[in-house]
């Protein structure tokens, strides 16, 4: 085979399967088995695996967990999608997304497996991350489900730890159209005898049912597990047995605080397995790693000029009713720039927010075909007797929002990754300049 550049290689992935979602694992198993051993999660001494579905606060779960076993001396592999800007930001070691070079060995081991198979996009970045992970020396794996758990491809190892972060209605034509049903599918992350973690306070009861059915260990939040927050700290009380004491006095981090949770209770099980007896020296750890925990696009916050500018991914209702909790915190005169795509509930993203934004910015996503049109977002925000402001592009709603913006006041920009792709580097730089 002719040695591909990366660009290349991801060219292919997307044209490789006739589908970009082909939700089941028998495909990915089979293509998996012919690679070889990539990890023995029943072996003495084996790297701990945690695996984090959910609807919202997934990366933020991820993150959290890699700067706190960071911080513990752990080496650390970590799993994600999407990336904002580069390919390589879904594949870390150690918190240092992996170089071309090594992605495009991985891609040629995947793809000399597949023989008469195929992978969707997302199978074989997947495969291509767990053999990476299988060549390094690596502590702990941390895995991100790409969509709902039971079938993704995330779910083909056997997590020591699964935490469901969110449960809300997305991708409901792959999912189910209940919550109910939601929560089966990420449910199905859980492994008989090993901690299930959930950090939705309001969880269907279709995912504690499944988990008490496997006899997994069922680990719920205010249950099982709690924290409580004030304005400058947090603390934490651990699952009975764990090995760690009550935390008091935390920095509150940069991060949805359930998701940061979630991860420090999942942190507390690994390490009484890697380091029993370690707490006191522990707490330090997590300290460490709550202050260095860090999300590009995830309620981002940065300085431009004498405004505040808010970067944030969030695209669902739920990520959306978060977003306005937090920007009612710190409440100041709020200019969105807003592009989403065309088969998320733009009704409800926009009604969630109506009270947190003053004036809304639209323009195109370039390029983007799955991003709808701004237009149809503008009728949807007139609809809701909201201000709005038409561009010809996002780039264009940008630069309409901050000619408008005056001290004091700050810009929004959300409503997907492709948004915040479009214009984080371009603030940045100016912001630098």
């Amino acid at each position: 085979m002719t040695a591909r550049t990366l660009e290349q290689w991801l060219e292919w992935m997307e044209v490789n399967h006739p589908s970009q979602i082909d939700l089941g694992l028998d495909r990915v198993r089979a293509v998996a088995g012919r690679m070889g051993p990539l990890i023995d999660t029943t072996a003495p001494g084996r790297p701990r695996v945690i695996t984090v579905a959910g609807t919202n606060g997934k990366g933020s779960c991820v993150a959290a967990l890699e700067a706190m076993f960071i911080a513990a001396g752990q080496r650390v592999g970590a799993y994600t999608s999407p990336h904002l800007f580069s390919y390589n930001e879904r594949v870390r070691i150690d918190a240092a997304a992996v170089d071309d070079a090594s992605l495009c060995r991985a891609f040629e081991a995947v793809r000399a497996a597949m023989a008469d198979i195929s992978l969707t996009y997302f199978e074989f970045g997947t495969l291509a991350a767990f053999w990476l992970f299988a060549q390094a020396d690596l502590d702990v794996w941390l895995l991100e489900v790409g969509l709902g758990g039971r079938l993704d491809a995330v779910n083909l190892i056997d997590a020591d730890v699964a935490i469901i972060t969110s449960i809300d209605l997305d991708h409901q034509d792959w999912l189910g159209d209940s919550r109910e049903a939601i929560g089966r599918e990420k449910a199905g992350v859980f492994r008989s005898g090993r901690a299930a973690i959930c950090a939705d306070p309001a969880a269907p009861a279709s995912v504690g049912d499944y988990a008490r059915q496997i006899q997994a260990q069922w680990l719920p939040v205010s249950e099982a597990w709690d924290f409580n927050a004030s304005s400058d700290h947090w603390s934490w009380r651990p699952p009975v047995g764990c090995g760690a004491p009550a935390l008091v006095d935390l920095p509150l981090p940069d991060l949805p605080l359930p998701s940061v949770a979630a991860a420090l209770t999942a942190f507390a099980l690994i390490m009484a397995d890697l380091q029993p007896g370690g707490w006191p020296a522990l707490r330090q750890a997590v300290v460490e790693g709550l202050e260095a925990a860090r999300l590009p696009g995830r309620f981002e916050r940065l300085r431009y000029r004498d405004i505040e500018v808010i970067f944030d991914v969030g695209h669902n209702p739920h990520a959306a009713r978060w977003l306005a909790t937090r920007l009612a915190q710190q409440p100041a005169p709020t200019r969105a720039v807003f592009a989403m795509m065309g088969d998320k509930d733009r009704d409800g993203v926009i009604a969630a927010l109506a009270s947190a934004i003053d004036d809304w910015y639209v323009g195109e996503l370039g390029g983007n075909v799955r991003a709808a049109p701004s237009a149809a977002l503008a009728v949807a925000l007139c609809q809701q007797g909201l201000r709005v402001h038409t561009t010809d592009s996002v780039e264009e709603a940008w630069e309409a929002a901050l000619r408008d913006c005056q001290p004091g006041q700050r810009i929004l920009v959300f409503g997907s990754f492709f948004t915040v792709a479009a214009l984080r580097s371009r603030v940045l730089d100016a912001a630098a300049a």
